[in-house]
This record gives structure tokens, C-alpha cells and sequence, in this order.
């Protein structure tokens, strides 16, 4: 059977772009911020959220609780109910550019509980957000198990506000060893430029569990892996953006966002937050090369933003649709097949009305 890709309009689009020497380009330009910042708020989540303007968030990143009794953050009479509060807010918080990223699994036991399948279902029936990818956290450490399949794996999906979502695949691409380097520079079919920049690390990501004696252990049951985290700062965000998670637990967002110079906002309803931050911050220890940062708490939530976007008024998104719209409309009259200048009209009504008519 055919690859469905090779019958892909944007994919095919993108190829033409890139052989008619145009690089589809979504950039940041701009100073880089003289210092992030990062609000801790010890609040009820879905409070805080309703006092949060609209379209002030770039990337929501969030490990929420399941109902699954691991503690008394995690118990809820009601799971459904009090899972589409939060979940109605994060179309209005995000801005046009903005992600969302939802930690879970497919543990469905009963009404009660909750799970990732429940929540993907909510956003798509009830809610404006978009469905990008789901990506598969595949690890070889776990527990055994003897009435099932063993579980070595975690998901995540990845939603976006609309169709301009920011994405920096650049940032994410997995090195390859000299040696395949080597190889794959012999076929002339392969572009080099691509090949030193490295693979796209797909949507399914094998990264290990954290070990009770990891040295990135800060205390929390359910705390994620700095890299897994990391991975999706740079690829959803960009340095001076602002990232949220709502359901901060052990701080490690924050910890990552400090690393990667980006904004953070973490708000959870456990104070043990200022303790596990804390010792992420001493995890961190004196690095020469790290930008300078403050961390503010409870500051009141629209003074904090003022200050995360004064800090970042000289960095410029490019409109992604607007820089789209040159690159085809350059193309369009460079090319001289009828099939390449269906596939990129094609490609282009997948945006609706966002788009003008090709002239």
C-alpha cells in the first residue's frame, strides 16, 4: 500500500517550497529578555484561571490529577464536572500562536475516575481547541503485571488555539551519530542541511522514568522527567513567551522555563509547591551561563503579566498565514505544473477563510 504522506498536499507543498529555493520561515526576531520571570500562586486552579486575561498565554503545560486516591489532591466526588471547569478556560488564556499540552494515560476504571481518552473527547466535542498530535512517552523502566500488559508507556496531546500554532522543530531535532552522518551524506537524494540539523524526534519519545534515586528527584509522586518537559518548552514556546501550568506540583515547568528563558506561571492548591521549586532551584546550582531570573510570588495576576510583556515587547512572531500567503503566492508563479499548483492550492484551502483567493 502507497504511503498516505505521499498523497499529503501540505507535505507535497512544503517540498515545492523548499525546491523553489524558499524556506518556509515562522522566525522569531527581536532582543533576547534581559530576565525571565516566574509567579508561584498556591491558589485553586480553576479560580486562578478565571482571573487570567484572555489571550495571554502561549503554551499551557499540565500533568492534572486523575482521580486516582494518590493523595487528597488527587480525590474528587465528581471528576468530569470539575475537569471541564479548567478545560473551558484554556481556549480563552491561550493567544493565537498558543499550545496546550495534557499529561495522562488511558486508565478508565470507572465514572468517577478520569482519564486522557475522557478529556480528549470533552475538547473535541465541547470545546474550539484543536487536536495536533498525541505523543507517545515510552519508557523500559515500570512495575510488572500479571493480569494485563505489562504498561511502558505515558501520553500526551498536544492542542493548539487555531491553525497558526508555533512550532519550532528545529529546536527538538535529535542529533544523529557521526557514523549515520556519514551514510546518510552519500545518498544525494538527502538533503545535507537536514541531515546535520538532525530527525524529527517523531511523537513517540523514549525517555526514562525518574528512579526514586534520581538525582532529579525533588519529592513529588508523579514528578515528570526535566526532558520530556523540556522537549516541549522549545518546541511550543520561545524565549520571552509565557508558559503556564496550572497544576504545577513538583515545579519542574518552572524549572525548565528558568533554563530555556521563557516566562513561567505555576499555580498549585499544594503549598508543598515552594518546597519542591526550591529544591529544584538548588538542584540547579551556579551556572555561568545562565540568564538572569525572579521568582515573584503571589503577585497580582495582570501586574505580573505587564511585567512578563514589557520584558518582551521587542520580540516579533511573524503571522504565520501572512508569511505563508507570500511564499505561495512566489511559488505560484514560479511553477509550471498544473498537478504542483493544485497541491498547493490544496493545501492552502485546508485553512477555510484565513486565507485570501491566490491571484
Amino acid at each position: 500500500m502507497a504511503n498516505k504522506s505521499h498523497f499529503n498536499s501540505g507535505h507535497i507543498t512544503m517540498n515545492i517550497l523548499k525546491r523553489n529555493g524558499i524556506e518556509h520561515s515562522a522566525s522569531i526576531t527581536g532582543k533576547q529578555i534581559e530576565k525571565s520571570l516566574h509567579g508561584v500562586y498556591i491558589q485553586d486552579a480553576v479560580e486562578f484561571l478565571k482571573k487570567m486575561p484572555n489571550n495571554s498565554v502561549q503554551l499551557i503545560l499540565i500533568d492534572p490529577p486523575y482521580n486516582l486516591d494518590l493523595d487528597y489532591w488527587d480525590k474528587y466526588e465528581d471528576y468530569h464536572s470539575w475537569a471541564k471547569t479548567w478545560l473551558d478556560e484554556i481556549y480563552r488564556v491561550l493567544t493565537d500562536t498558543g499550545n496546550c499540552v495534557i499529561f495522562g494515560g488511558f486508565q478508565f476504571q470507572d465514572l468517577k475516575k478520569g482519564d486522557l481518552l475522557e478529556v480528549l473527547h470533552y475538547t473535541r466535542h465541547n470545546t474550539k481547541l484543536r487536536f495536533v498530535n498525541l505523543v507517545i512517552w515510552y519508557y523500559k523502566n515500570g512495575m510488572s503485571a500479571h493480569r494485563f500488559f505489562a504498561n511502558r508507556h505515558e501520553e500526551a496531546i498536544w492542542l493548539s488555539k487555531t491553525n497558526k500554532y508555533y512550532f519550532d522543530l528545529d529546536a527538538v531535532r535529535v542529533p544523529f551519530d557521526e557514523a549515520t552522518k556519514e551514510m546518510y551524506k552519500k545518498d544525494k537524494r538527502l538533503n545535507s542541511k537536514s541531515i546535520e540539523k538532525g530527525k524529527n524526534p517523531t511523537n513517540v519519545w523514549e525517555i526514562g522514568r525518574l528512579n526514586g534515586n534520581s538525582v532529579e528527584r525533588v519529592g513529588h509522586p508523579t514528578q515528570k522527567p526535566l526532558e520530556i518537559i523540556r522537549r516541549f518548552v522549545r518546541a511550543l514556546s520561545y524565549e520571552g513567551s509565557i508558559v503556564l501550568d496550572f497544576f504545577a506540583g513538583s515545579g519542574t515547568t518552572g524549572r525548565v522555563c528558568i533554563e530555556e528563558n521563557r516566562h513561567s506561571i505555576m499555580v498549585d492548591a499544594d503549598s508543598s509547591l515552594n518546597i519542591y521549586f526550591k529544591k529544584h532551584i538548588e538542584n540547579m546550582g551556579l551556572d555561568f551561563f545562565q540568564k538572569p531570573y525572579q521568582i515573584i510570588k503571589d503577585m497580582e495576576i495582570k501586574e505580573l503579566l505587564a511585567k512578563m510583556d514589557e520584558l518582551s515587547k521587542d520580540i516579533v512572531i511573524p503571522d504565520f498565514l501572512e508569511v505563508f500567503q507570500e511564499e505561495v503566492n512566489m511559488v505560484m508563479h514560479k511553477t509550471s505544473t498544473t498537478l504542483q499548483q493544485k497541491h498547493i492550492a490544496a493545501f492552502a484551502a485546508d485553512f477555510g477563510d484565513t486565507l485570501p483567493a491566490f491571484r
